[in-house]
């Protein structure tokens, strides 16, 4: 069988060159289109000016006055006067106060019956409980000491149950309970020191208001002589329940 066409004219038998070549261009012309570039162009008016005459300013001269300077001051001439001092004056001569070995220092041994020694009696608070001779409450003279001892507590109880006020902001508040009271029957038989404990402050000044109100008591005795009693008392104070 014999071919159709010529061999020497095979087109595909170089189609790798011709592939490598048309490869090459286009690579070439993709490059030349990325790096080209464009500027704007701005549109500028050139425009001719003719000076025909030109013109000239002229600027005036002007001389400017300026003072002279001040003249300098003269110099002052002062005159001294020298006046003689017609006064004597004294000097002061200030002696020195320190002590030296040379001075010597006279022994004073001070007499006995110059020294006066003051008694000082201190404030003794004995207990209620163990005072040898309680105070006396008003209305309960001329009994012993452990009738009186009774009896001043009965009085004092009837006394709080006397001035015994709830106060009413306890009231409102629904505040009870017990508080302390803690005080002295002094040497002349008056309530002093008074201080107080208790659930609530309103509550410790009404027991403390009370107190305050006790009349003045014959003062307790230890060893004959008048000493501060110090007593404790208790004041409830709770609200009714209905």
């Amino acid at each position: 069988m014999r071919a159709k066409k010529n061999p020497e004219l095979d087109v595909a038998r170089n189609s790798g060159i011709y592939f490598a070549i048309g490869l090459n261009i286009m690579l070439f012309l993709s490059w030349r289109l990325l790096e080209f570039k464009t500027y704007d162009k701005d549109d500028v008016v050139v425009d001719v000016i003719n000076m025909d005459n030109e013109i000239e300013e002229d600027i005036p001269i002007v001389n400017a006055s300026t003072p002279p300077p001040p003249p300098p001051p003269a110099a002052i001439q002062e005159n001294v006067t020298i006046v003689e001092d017609t006064k004597d004056i004294e000097e002061t001569i200030i002696e020195s106060t320190e002590v030296g070995q040379e001075d010597a220092i006279a022994e004073y041994v001070p007499n006995v019956d110059e020294v006066q020694v003051e008694k000082i009696e201190e404030e003794v608070n004995v207990p209620f409980s163990v005072i040898e001779r309680v105070p006396i409450f008003p209305g309960c003279e001329g009994l012993s000491n452990a009738k009186a001892k009774d009896c001043f507590q009965e009085k004092m109880m009837a006394h709080v149950a006397k001035n015994f006020r709830y106060p009413e902001a306890a009231l409102e508040l629904q505040i009870q309970g017990r508080v302390s009271v803690i005080f002295t029957i002094d040497s002349s038989g008056k309530a002093v020191k008074i201080k107080s404990r208790g659930p609530d402050k309103v509550l410790e000044a009404e027991a403390e208001r009370i107190i305050s109100l006790l009349p003045q008591m014959k003062p307790g005795t230890q060893r004959g002589k008048p000493v501060n009693v110090a007593y404790a008392l208790p004041v409830m104070f709770r609200i009714a329940t209905q």
